[in-house]
């Protein structure tokens, strides 16, 4: 695996993996691999010749400071793990790489970047577009894959991609769980056992859903069941329930009759989680 910390180092290395008529896969990161990650590069090299990781923990997608700083970091481990794959090559720059001193552009969904969780966490998606693009002009690559667990970037990701028409196909990969459900992120290991064992309410909240659109009902009311759930469970502080259109986002109401998406945000002891499902009735 060729590790590279530099652009030029990067675009050397896949430029070598064009000459030869090789595809190229990319999968994104901030580093704390764990399955969830894994099962993305498994993926790329399955349809891909090549397979590139960057590992950079992005500071213009987190909204409070101390939230960075507490994010999991261990290189050593993570460069094992990609060598375990096989992974080609991975990028592995500095911030002042990807923000070179007084950069000042940046790449925004300006209504899918604000809406759901974008309310929760402003500036979130914005950090997110804005580092993607970068990474997707640095690497240059065929395709790129990522978790449909983070369900809006998914979307925020896929649309940027169309509005300033980058040649790179964005692949959706189901999300991955733990035994118990727990959808895998790196911000698990910051649980406490306690509240790790109540975080499993998220998954329970779903499925409990996909059973309650099968029987018939309305947006409303699956809401309603939805918070209930989550509310019972005294560690967690429920944060968003949101039921849009699946994949557009947009706002739906009254009876369920189309595919729908379920986001869901709560915090466990001052960490803040994510899930998300697609359902159709």
């Amino acid at each position: 695996m060729k590790i590279c910390p530099s652009v030029e180092e990067i675009r050397s290395a896949i430029a070598g993996f064009r000459a030869a008529s090789e595809s190229v896969g990319l999968v994104t990161t901030m580093g704390a691999l764990h399955e969830g990650h894994l099962t993305l590069m498994r993926r790329a090299r399955a349809a891909h010749d090549r397979v590139v990781a960057t590992i950079f923990v992005n500071p213009t997608q987190f909204g409070e400071v101390a939230d960075l700083a507490h994010y999991p970091s261990d290189d050593h481990r993570d460069i094992g793990l990609l060598r375990s794959e096989g992974i080609d090559a991975l990028f592995l720059p500095t911030v002042e790489t990807i923000y070179p001193p007084g950069d000042e552009t940046i790449v925004e969904t300006v209504h899918l970047a604000n809406v759901l969780h974008g309310k929760v966490r402003p500036g979130h998606f914005r950090g997110v577009a804005t580092v993607v693009a970068r990474l997707f002009n640095i690497c240059q690559a065929d395709a790129a894959f990522f978790g449909e667990k983070d369900y809006q970037q998914l979307q925020v990701i896929r649309r940027m991609v169309r509005d300033l028409h980058f040649p790179i196909e964005v692949v959706g990969v189901p999300t991955v769980r733990e035994e118990d459900g727990l959808a895998m992120s790196s911000r698990n290991v910051r649980l406490t056992p306690e509240d790790r064992a109540a975080a499993v309410v998220l998954n329970r909240s779903l499925t409990e859903a996909e059973a309650i659109v099968a029987a018939g009902t309305t947006v409303e009311a699956l809401g309603e069941a939805i918070r209930a759930t989550i509310k019972a469970e005294p560690r967690a502080i429920l944060r968003a329930v949101d039921i849009v259109a699946a994949e557009s986002l947009e706002p739906v109401s009254g009876p369920v009759t189309e595919k729908i998406a379920i986001m869901l945000s709560a915090e466990f002891g001052g960490v803040l989680l994510i899930d998300q499902r697609e359902i159709e009735p």
